[in-house]
């Protein structure tokens, strides 16, 4: 569980500014999807879609300007069920709020 809000970007539409020599690899199940990390703080900064290999998810909270509280909804997807294994794809658990107190 990685608590991130990912957005969708095409491979040609990143430019990595800085830091990339502390991104690590990972890849696990099919090892179709790279998942990349901070080396150093630990943090999930993007991958490369299994669902879509020519489209990274990207973390917003690793772009500059945005925060995960300018989003006011945000849709949780179950975690198990991924839109590549066939059957209904993604599956919704829920909905997360944002609201100032």
């Amino acid at each position: 569980m990685r608590g991130a809000i990912a957005v969708s970007a095409n491979l040609d539409g990143i430019e990595f500014v800085k830091g990339q020599e502390h991104l690590t690899l990972y890849q696990f199940n099919t090892s179709v999807a790279k998942h990349y990390f901070c080396s150093r703080c630990g943090i999930y900064t993007h991958h490369q879609r299994r669902s879509n290999p020519n489209q990274f998810g990207v973390n917003v909270s690793c772009i500059e300007g945005i925060s995960p509280f300018d989003f006011k909804e945000v849709a949780v997807t179950d975690g198990v069920n991924h839109p590549a294994d066939g059957g209904s794809g993604a599956r919704t658990a829920g909905v997360l709020r944002y609201s100032e107190t």
